[in-house]
């Protein structure tokens, strides 16, 4: 071994092999597994469900969707989540959709977000009962919402009142991606209004999406990153129904004026969405998770434990 005189850095005369250690973790990974949590909110009839059933290519979730013009809507009435492994080359994704009621819904909507942000709390209060437990599991399993999919509804004018409340209430607790919902229903010009509109309203909230950015970015993912943040909220459409394109199977919607390709940018969004959740960010919405949102909620509860000892201490005895 020798130092180069540039770099400081010893130069090795001979192959030692510890650069085999990314494929000692990778073998370690694929064995356990990963798992990746996915909340939706939004108002009823938006198509959350046959959103994440097209991210994902798999029926995850049943539409609530009305079949025929009569028939009254369904709702989702209490926060449901359903566990899927979904298997990709050997790879194995415990995909966990916390489906969520539609807020909004009501005739009064005070707090209705409540039991929405409740539940992401409690998963890290779980989490965290389970790290503090004196013979704790080696593996923890992870149920705090990685992930959470906002869906606006395409009205082309601009945010609810109560969409901002939520917003605020929810980018203090988890990562939240926002989608405008249904967007076939915007003509080109509508949706690129509707999107201007949002940004402006969510930089004048001070609403913090997601992703954030950080001091270990690099160039390429700075410049990611930016893509990314130009193109939210993604202008979406969801369908499981497959159809038939120049000859080539593709999902996507049948009406009157012609052919909806989910899967076509030109149509809408939802290709950079999806490539988004899954092929570029899927980890590090995962590591945000943990690094930032729990630990602020880990910090917060060990400091108020830690106050209450101190109160109790100081009090006198009798």
């Amino acid at each position: 071994m020798s130092l180069d005189a540039e770099s400081t850095q010893p130069i090795l005369q001979s192959y030692v092999g510890f650069d085999s250690i990314t494929s000692q973790i990778e073998k370690k990974l694929l064995k356990r597994g990963f798992q990746f949590n996915v909340m939706v909110v939004g108002q009823s009839g938006l198509g959350k469900s046959t959103l994440v059933n097209t991210i994902f290519a798999s029926h995850l979730i049943d539409s609530k969707g009305r079949t025929q013009p009569d028939e009254p809507t369904r709702q989702t009435v209490e926060i449901h989540s359903f566990t899927e492994t979904v298997v990709e080359n050997g790879v194995k994704l415990r995909l966990n959709i916390v489906d969520t009621p539609g807020y909004g819904d009501q005739v009064n909507n005070e707090n209705c977000w409540e039991p929405i942000i409740k539940y992401i709390k409690d998963q890290h209060s779980s989490f965290l009962r389970k790290e503090l437990t004196a013979m704790r599991d080696r593996f923890i399993q992870d149920t705090r919402i990685h992930c959470c999919l906002f869906f606006i509804s395409p009205t082309g004018h601009s945010l609810k009142p109560i969409d901002i409340v939520v917003l605020k209430k929810l980018t203090e607790v988890v990562n939240v991606v926002p989608v405008i919902a249904k967007s076939d229903s915007l003509t080109i010009e509508e949706r690129i209004a509707f999107k201007h509109r949002i940004k402006e309203e969510m930089a004048f909230h001070n609403i913090n999406l997601y992703p954030y950015g950080s001091d270990e970015d690099d160039e390429q993912d700075n410049a990611l990153n930016e893509s990314i943040q130009d193109l939210i909220p993604f202008a979406v459409v969801g369908s499981e129904k497959t159809i038939v394109v120049d000859g080539k199977t593709v999902r996507g919607r049948q009406n009157r004026w012609g052919v909806i390709n989910v899967e076509n940018e030109n149509h809408c969004e939802f290709i950079h969405l999806r490539n988004f959740l899954t092929r570029t960010h899927l980890q590090d919405l995962i590591e945000t998770t943990a690094m930032i949102h729990y630990e602020s909620f880990r910090s917060k509860q060990l400091l108020a434990l830690k106050e209450s000892g101190s109160q109790q201490q100081q009090q006198p005895h009798h």
